[in-house]
């Protein structure tokens, strides 16, 4: 019986701290991370600023729990692809990062928490499990032509940078007259790849999907 009421209180706490995250990032989202406050959280949620505190310290320790929430479940479907063995690399890659787009456009909110908006620059900041997945992709479709690390790093970012400015791009515009999004976000991966991990890579990696 103790048992029993112990994880009915665990289970309703967890319920509310759900409820207050998920509160929290739209206002974020809305408001931006300066025109938050736990004040206007705790209007949201219909609790007292001070309820608030018994979850969280700060605006910030909750902005950080939504940040490693958001990248956290990037990873997690990337992490399935890194994982692969035995597939083609470029076309790894090539599903890597259409996933993140995808991920971006299924979950604008999240995007804009992880990616988007600005906080103080308070402390180092330290990449994530998300970013070392593409930079794993990266280098697998690099493997044997010389690449020394700091080129490496080089040519993640340049394709991240490609891909984050497409989806924000689609999160941020969407009233904007798109051709079509599909036919869009794969001529912007593909130029990504073919410019920086090399045309001649690509192509030989299409001929051998082709026998």
């Amino acid at each position: 019986m103790f048992m029993n009421v112990e994880a009915s209180r665990h289970h309703h706490k967890e319920a509310l701290r759900s409820g207050i995250l998920e509160a929290a990032r739209a206002i974020f989202v809305r408001d931006g991370f300066d025109g938050f406050s736990m004040r206007t959280l705790a209007r949201s949620v219909g609790y007292s600023p001070a309820s608030l505190y018994l979850h969280f310290k700060s605006k910030d320790e909750l902005f950080d729990v939504l940040v490693e929430e958001s990248f956290a479940d990037l990873y997690r479907s990337l992490e399935k692809i890194v994982r692969e063995k035995g597939k083609d690399p470029m076309q790894q890659l090539k599903r890597g990062l259409r996933l993140y787009v995808d991920w971006g456009l299924k979950n604008p909110n999240e995007y804009q928490i992880a990616f988007v908006i600005r906080t103080p620059a308070t402390k180092p900041y330290q990449t994530h499990q998300a970013f070392e997945a593409a930079r794993t992709l990266v280098k697998l479709a690099l493997a044997g032509t010389g690449t020394t690390p700091r080129e490496s790093e080089l040519r993640t970012q340049a394709v991240w940078a490609a891909v984050h400015g497409i989806t924000s791009l689609l999160t941020q515009r969407p009233q904007f007259p798109w051709v079509s999004k599909k036919r869009l976000i794969d001529h912007v991966i593909d130029s990504a790849i073919r410019g920086v991990i090399g045309a001649r890579k690509q192509e030989r990696s299409a001929r051998s999907c082709k026998q």
